[in-house]
């Protein structure tokens, strides 16, 4: 992301740059850099004091993360309703068209039968 805050040149305020475009006809041939606050206009972008950005003090280090929760084994999420090739999903309802009911994503039975193209 590209600076934004400066300290104008000329009335020595923080502030922000304003960029304009600047059109030929229909083709653009440049761009006007001001101050929002007094609007002096830059004429060439060295010139321009961008703000340094105040470095934040960290209230927690690496020290302080906890380890990293597992909750499911490698397989325990394989059976699930959602990897099924008898899984139907519309707007309206999720299905099973081989039980003949409504079923979620997140159900499973024992007649599973793994959907050849699983995006998941």
């Amino acid at each position: 992301m590209q600076k934004v805050e400066i300290i104008c040149n000329n009335c020595h305020k923080e502030s922000f740059i304003n960029k304009e475009p600047i059109y030929e006809g229909l083709t653009k041939i440049g761009e006007k850099v001001s101050c929002t606050s007094c609007g002096f206009v830059y004429t060439n972008e060295k010139d321009i004091h961008y703000k340094e950005e105040a470095k934040k003090n960290l209230i927690f280090d690496e020290d302080d993360k906890s380890e990293k929760i597992k909750l499911f084994s490698e397989n325990e999420t394989q059976n699930l309703c959602r990897q099924c090739s008898n899984y139907i999903i519309n707007p309206f309802t999720q299905f099973c068209a081989l039980h003949k009911k409504e079923v979620e994503a997140t159900d499973s039975c024992n007649k599973f039968a793994i959907r050849k193209n699983s995006d998941n």
